[in-house]
């Protein structure tokens, strides 16, 4: 029988797990992760789940503790389907931005897939989690679990005082405004969830005392209001513009119950958790997969996993940076695992065995001899448009054979702008950080006005870019939501770069 314990010897063989061999094998993986590559982690939490619960983590945007809408339903019925169907696998794990650490990994793996995620997930993503600036900006890893749980209490409370269908209301038209419930600059300090928890009964007394002045007198019918002539009092007044239009409606919205009001901002809440995770997707993936990469590695070399459960390993490894070519039917874009993976490559390469041209791109860490030290940084202190524009190489470029397609709609064709070349590397670079800039990925949207003079219509203003209007069905549908919480009417309008006006979409008021 092989020995378990001591340097040099196997963790365990075979591809059956228990709780012994997972506690073995994380301790193990956590002295290569902390020891040798220098990764700060938050305390890790491993649990167990099966492929029904996967499903259902799926289905509730990967949250353990969330509260119930029958969306949540609707994804989990079609991902089952095909699940069951075999037109889709799960992931073998999903990790929680918290402290401690929740790693959620199958029971259905092997010991080899538990040691892949643990080492992925637990370290990997943790360490990044806990690192990265917009994270350690924008979400509180400490909180955000009993705030998941308050949130949760909240709504089932509300639904049982006010009934199902008023709450489920709220939820929807939430959900239709959540990419634009969020805020987009660096608070004055870091953002705190059990405060905003047990601040919730305050709040509910304020807006129940503070009637805002704005609202007192309701316009009458058949009456002509007079001309609203000082816009700018009335928008200091509201804090127009404001492109946080969950925020805006939480604090402005004249009709809202404070029980809605904080529905709002459990979702705004939860949409800023999440706001990080958006920007980060090539650096959060590709972290992960360079220490996954790295510790397997570094596991066989000390003898601690044997030959087979090191090619299972890789087997899955190289399944999930796989990158098919332009050409090719699978194609749907850059995998982020895939260009994640081969820049951190590249940055290790460089660290310790520059060429002439790498010293000429990056002569700040080119020959340093520290690439995990290097990578440590570029975890911390860049998003993917910041980190791709920075640390991009031409050897990179040319190993996924990247080229910048020109495509304007009111041209005949197609351009190729860019290849992988001398005079093409720069463009090529600039354009693919541009395409993860959430900026330009998302509607610049923003509350410019309210008519408090005539039928209170909310002024909702889409700046254009690029000549790209919205799509006309989708947004009469969210503007119907937007209405329902706002209680008026309300009109889009979208302007381009100067201000003149392309297109306008109205909703009577709500239903």
């Amino acid at each position: 029988m092989p020995r378990h314990d001591g340097p040099g010897k196997l963790l365990f063989t075979g591809a059956d797990w228990n709780f012994d061999k997972l506690q073995r094998t994380h301790d193990a993986i956590a002295r290569i992760a902390h020891d040798e590559l220098g990764l700060d982690t938050y305390p890790n939490q491993i649990e167990v789940i099966t492929a029904e619960q996967m499903l259902d983590a799926y289905s509730s945007i990967g949250m353990p503790l969330m509260y119930k809408h029958w969306s949540f339903g609707k994804h989990f019925a079609a991902d089952e389907t095909l699940y069951r169907k075999g037109m889709r696998g799960l992931a073998y794990e999903i990790v929680i931005n918290s402290s401690p650490c929740i790693s959620y990994v199958m029971e259905e793996n092997s010991m080899a897939m538990q040691t892949l995620v643990v080492a992925h997930a637990a370290f990997g993503h943790n360490h990044f989690f806990k690192n990265n600036a917009l994270f350690r900006q924008w979400t509180d890893a400490k909180g955000i679990l009993d705030y998941l749980d308050f949130a949760k209490g909240y709504i089932q409370h509300a639904e049982e005082r006010h009934g199902q269908r008023a709450v489920e209301r709220v939820l929807d038209a939430a959900h239709a405004l959540m990419s634009h419930g969020v805020h987009k600059y660096p608070r004055k300090r870091p953002f705190d969830l059990a405060e905003d928890k047990r601040r919730e009964k305050e709040r509910e007394d304020w807006f129940q005392q503070n009637y805002n002045d704005l609202w007192r007198t309701l316009p009458k019918a058949g009456i002509s209001a007079p001309v609203d002539e000082d816009l700018a009092e009335r928008k200091h007044a509201l804090g127009l513009p404001e492109e946080n239009i969950l925020y805006f409606l939480e604090k402005s919205a004249p009709l809202l119950a404070p029980w809605q009001r904080e529905i709002l901002r459990i979702v705004r809440n939860i949409a800023q958790y999440f706001y990080p995770q958006k920007q980060t997707k090539v650096m959060n993936e590709g972290c992960a997969t360079m220490v996954h990469y790295t510790i397997a590695n570094r596991l066989h070399e000390q003898g601690r996993i044997d030959d087979g459960t090191l090619m299972e390993i890789l087997h899955s490894h190289t399944n999930v940076v796989f990158q098919p070519g332009f050409d090719d039917p699978r194609y749907s874009g850059l995998n982020p695992y895939a260009l994640g993976f081969a820049m951190m490559q590249d940055i290790a390469r460089i660290c310790t065995q520059p060429t002439v041209e790498d010293r000429a791109w990056f002569p700040d860490f080119a020959g340093n001899n520290d690439p995990w030290a290097t990578l440590r940084h570029a975890w911390a202190d860049y998003r993917d448009e910041s980190f791709i524009l920075q640390f991009l190489s031409p050897a990179v470029m040319r190993k996924l054979r990247l080229f910048h397609l020109h495509d304007k709609a009111e041209d005949d064709d197609m351009v190729i702008k860019a290849i992988h070349d001398e005079r093409g590397y720069r463009q090529v670079r600039q354009t693919l950080a541009r395409s993860y800039d959430i900026g330009a990925l998302e509607a610049d949207i923003q509350v410019a006005d309210v008519d408090l003079s005539g039928d209170r219509r909310l002024i909702v203003h889409h700046r254009v870019a690029n000549g790209i209007l919205l799509d006309s069905a989708q947004a009469g549908h969210t503007l119907r939501h937007l209405a329902n919480l706002w209680g008026y009417p309300v009109q889009l309008v979208e302007v381009d770069e100067d201000g003149a006006v392309l297109h306008i979409c109205e909703d009577v008021g709500p239903v």
